[in-house]
């Protein structure tokens, strides 16, 4: 076990808030690995001081370096079973009494800490959406140490509320957030125009683009599928695609679905009119080049390229299932069925066809991102579930 900056004595300053850690033992990288590090300085901006559990070596434990914090680390989950006392003195010795999880499977160490600390509370945020009763005995031990399970949105608070073995004020919503000045636009006209070139997107095509792992559920296929018949049967409109996305396993994607994408394009003549970016960190960039963003991932539990895509002033496509119709109403973006190129095709028409439509939807947007949306609303509504957490004791 890595002690991070853990000092043989330490006193915590008394102007500070009640401390916090963040527990994320994964080996992965998406939205829920990087959410503890995106909340770690807003967190300390309010005067909380924020410690970290991460595994050793994982990108969960370099983003909270990058976020400013030394994480505690050990090398697997087991690993961290075996050294609860060494984990509970670490706690102890900084006053930490409340644990925020973001794994289901990290619960079982909170639990095992609070059933051995009286003091520990535990938060859990479900990122992902529960697709199962968790009613079993053992989920009615672990999620009994659970204070307060957060939804990332109404839907998936429903589904939680089923599925979960806690009482219904225990289980609230609350909505993920961003900061819109880092989707605001930046690059001059010639730089946009060399993005573009870069990207093989001629200077004067209507483009939509898709972002997201290559992953069967983020339906990149109906994407295909629906680009596909716009261009058969609009050839005058002009359009561009863009997937953009890592292509192998190692960032994320599945290997053999992507040669199933590529192979779509090759069979439908499209390879001259579909850009594969791969993986790119400049994602708030890519907006500036594209004209509209499609979102046909099947079950979204939040949708936070939605709502990135939205705060950069964008038209969107969502899909009309999961968490997405919370985002957008009919006077920012369109919905269409997640199983229905058609559908997507004919939303696509409708936006590709319109540019006042689309600066319209995209300036409804933005500011519905500000309205609801900013990090700043979900920092505000997250300190205030840790205090009211915090004061039950």
């Amino acid at each position: 076990m890595s002690h991070g900056r853990m000092k043989p004595s330490y006193v915590k300053p008394p102007h500070l808030k009640p401390s916090v850690m963040q527990i994320c033992l994964s080996e992965g990288w998406g939205g829920l690995e990087m959410y503890p590090s995106r909340i770690i300085p807003e967190l300390e901006a309010q005067g909380w001081q924020v410690s970290g559990l991460a595994l050793t070596g994982s990108r969960v434990a370099s983003s909270m370096r990058d976020a400013g914090i030394e994480p505690l680390t050990v090398r697997t989950r087991g690993a961290a079973l075996w050294q609860l006392r060494q984990i509970l003195g670490w706690l102890r010795e900084r006053d930490i009494r409340l644990l925020h999880c973001h794994k289901s499977s990290d619960l079982r160490l909170a639990a095992l800490l609070a059933t051995l600390n009286a003091d520990l509370r535990v938060i859990f945020t479900d990122h992902m959406g529960v697709t199962r009763p968790k009613k079993d005995l053992y989920h009615r031990w672990a999620y009994g140490h659970v204070s307060r399970l957060l939804s990332i949105s109404e839907a998936t608070r429903k589904r939680n509320l089923k599925a979960f073995p806690l009482p219904a004020e225990r289980i609230q919503r609350l909505y993920l957030g961003i900061d819109p000045a880092a989707l605001a636009p930046r690059l001059d006209a010639a730089e946009r125009r060399a993005l573009r070139t870069s990207l093989g997107i001629p200077w004067d095509a209507v483009t939509l683009g898709v972002a997201g792992r290559l992953t069967p559920g983020k339906g990149q296929r109906v994407f295909v599928e629906a680009f596909a018949y716009l261009v058969k049967e609009h050839p005058e409109l002009n359009a561009h695609a863009v997937v953009i996305g890592g292509l192998t396993a190692e960032e994320g994607s599945r290997e053999e679905y992507v040669v199933e994408l590529q192979q779509l394009v090759e069979q439908q003549g499209l390879a001259e009119h579909i850009t594969f970016t791969g993986f790119r960190r400049d994602l708030a960039r890519l907006f500036e080049v594209l004209d509209v963003v499609c979102v046909p991932s099947r079950n979204e539990a939040f949708g936070l390229t939605v709502v990135e895509a939205m705060a950069a002033g964008k038209a969107v496509i969502g899909s009309a299932s999961g968490a997405i119709p919370e985002l957008i109403n009919t006077h920012s973006g369109r919905l269409a069925d997640p199983e229905t190129p058609r559908e997507w095709a004919n939303a696509m028409l409708e936006l590709v066809g319109d540019a006042n439509l689309r600066a319209s939807l995209g300036d409804n947007a933005s500011e519905r991102v500000f309205t609801y949306f900013r990090m700043s609303t979900h920092i505000a509504a997250l300190v205030d579930v840790y205090q009211d957490v915090l004061d039950q004791q």
